[in-house]
């Protein structure tokens, strides 16, 4: 039986990454949308994705459009792989 991702079992972070892993590599998703599609606040949202981007999971990019600030989130590899042995997990339970 496949092993819990601890760090991705956390419900929130759960949704990040599914959210993530749905999206186009070439098509990132902004933090405004990222926020709206998993019911998160901002600051929430923020702690996440350092706890995801510290473990490689997840990469920011944050530039400016205008004078406005920009963050986009796209999943790494290792978080993509990482997500796949998440839901074998949780995918096992069920099947059980």
């Amino acid at each position: 039986m496949a092993e819990p991702n601890e760090l991705i079992h956390q419900s929130l972070r759960l949704k990040i990454m599914a959210a993530l892993n749905a999206a186009r590599d070439d098509d990132p998703l902004e933090f405004t949308r990222l926020k709206a599609l998993i019911g998160a606040t901002d600051g929430n949202l923020s702690t996440h994705l350092s706890t995801l981007e510290t473990a490689g999971y997840v990469r920011l990019e944050k530039d400016f459009v205008g004078k406005k600030p920009r963050t986009r989130v796209t999943i790494s590899k290792a978080g993509a792989a990482a997500f796949r042995e998440h839901t074998a997990y949780l995918r096992d339970i069920i099947d059980s």
